[in-house]
């Protein structure tokens, strides 16, 4: 990857697992909005996530919602508090609603132990029941992972894990405070299969402190190893004026940005050597994987949970932090544990937060997803599916012609399409797109 080009577009830009993105949410929106749109889903289908804040340790690259916790009574008392939020909405949705999938994330879904994990888990089968065949993952540590876990989660009817990996090399975990040998992952995962949970996902980052192109090749090395059937590798995102923790890191060991290009490139290469599908951005996933084949036919989605082939039209999200998602709008639930559990024990909607959709948030959220999903948009086509004529596609198109020059985007006035030269900067050019987007923000992280 060229340094001029890192120059002139390594800039920071949202990630775009929303639009708008949380950085355009306001506290004017609260529990009637929730309801308002928890009752327009009829006719939808839905997934349930369900945010497990809590981890058994702390490690310093993270930039999620989560903390510390480890008594029983604080997770066994958290649990009960989602299925009690779980009863306040499902009274607020309409009695025919379906859903396509659930999904566990933190945090550490699995802190919760296995009679925690397995009550809450049948508690919601009960209000929010899965179709067979539905997808039912859930994010875990290696680290603190056995075979009463396995067993709780194989009677949950879990389909599919995803295990945090980040990095194998002992200097890298050593300054992002997070110990995790290959050997352990691996354990987790034959306990895991052995109990018929054979679909595994490993989350790799770049660009963390100490890291290096070799240190990286003999981690994509191990994780290889494992067998996975995704690996999504993301761009570390240093952001110490939002996540307190990150300023443990020194700064000096961060990869600079020529060698942070590197590295996305080396995973590029050696993911689709070894037979792997590049999906958007970052996730790569075996050919016959569903993720694969939705690529094939235009299917992927994007959403706060990263690429999927769900097939839902929302989400409905559970637990401090939570946001729930649907074509309305976005809400998004208390951030701090506190005023999320008083709120629900006083039996009260915990939504905090969010942002309505309008009718041209939708049309530029659709581009946007089109662009980071599949490298490509048709213009004209993202119109008229949101009633607007080819007229208006003067007024939407932006000057693309410095990124035409430099050879990162073909476009016909009509179609765009990221070349694989480009695929690196595909959120600088979705954030051509975005109403909100002010590159001076500071709120951020860089596009590579």
């Amino acid at each position: 990857m060229q340094i001029d080009l890192a120059q002139r577009y390594d800039r920071p830009v949202p990630r775009y697992t929303s639009y708008p993105t949380a950085a355009q949410f306001h506290d004017a929106i609260g529990p009637a909005d929730q309801r308002d749109w928890l009752a327009r889903q009829a006719g939808r289908r839905l997934a349930l996530y369900i945010h497990v804040p809590f981890c058994e340790s702390l490690c310093w690259y993270c930039a999620c919602h989560t903390a510390v916790a480890r008594a029983p009574a604080v997770l066994q008392g958290y649990a009960e508090a989602v299925a009690l939020e779980a009863e306040l909405l499902a009274a607020e949705l309409p009695a025919t609603q379906s859903w396509g999938a659930r999904q566990w994330g933190g945090g550490t879904p699995t802190q919760l132990g296995p009679e925690a994990f397995l009550g809450l888990s049948r508690r919601l089968d009960r209000l929010f029941p899965l179709p067979a065949g539905a997808e039912h993952s859930v994010e875990l540590d290696p680290r603190a992972f056995g075979p009463a876990l396995a067993d709780a989660l194989a009677a949950a009817g879990v389909t599919r894990a995803s295990l945090g990996v980040q990095d194998f090399d002992p200097a890298v975990q050593a300054a992002i405070n997070r110990y995790q040998d290959a050997a352990t992952t691996g354990r987790t995962i034959a306990l895991l299969r052995e109990r018929g949970i054979r679909r595994i996902n490993l989350d790799l980052v770049y660009g963390l402190p100490r890291q290096t192109l070799e240190s990286l090749d003999r981690t994509l090395d191990a994780a290889l190893a494992l067998a996975p059937d995704r690996i999504a590798v993301f761009g570390y995102a240093h952001v110490p004026w939002m996540k307190p923790q990150q300023k443990l890191i020194d700064e000096a060991t961060l990869p600079d940005a020529p060698l942070r290009h590197a590295m996305a490139s080396l995973v590029a290469e050696r993911l689709a050597a070894a037979g792997f599908r590049r999906i958007g951005l970052d996730h790569y996933a075996r050919p016959g994987d569903s993720l694969a084949t939705a690529a094939e036919t235009g299917l992927v989605s994007r959403s706060f949970q990263g690429y999927s082939d769900l097939p839902v039209q929302g989400t409905l999200g559970l637990g401090a932090s939570a946001i729930s998602c649907y074509p309305e709008g976005f809400a998004q639930n208390a951030v701090s544990t506190r005023d999320y559990l008083a709120a629900i024990r006083a039996g009260q909607l915990a939504t905090r937060r969010g942002v309505a959709r309008s009718d041209d948030d939708r049309l530029r959220g659709r581009i946007i997803e089109r662009l980071l999903c599949d490298l490509q948009v048709d213009l004209p086509e993202e119109l008229a599916s949101c009633g607007r004529n080819a007229e208006d596609l003067r007024q939407l198109l932006p000057d693309l012609s410095g990124f035409q020059a430099d050879g990162l985007v073909e476009c016909d006035g009509r179609r765009i399409a990221m070349t694989e030269r480009g695929r690196p900067w595909v959120r600088s050019v979705a954030a051509l797109f975005d109403a909100y987007h002010r590159p001076d923000s500071g709120r951020h992280a860089r596009a590579v």
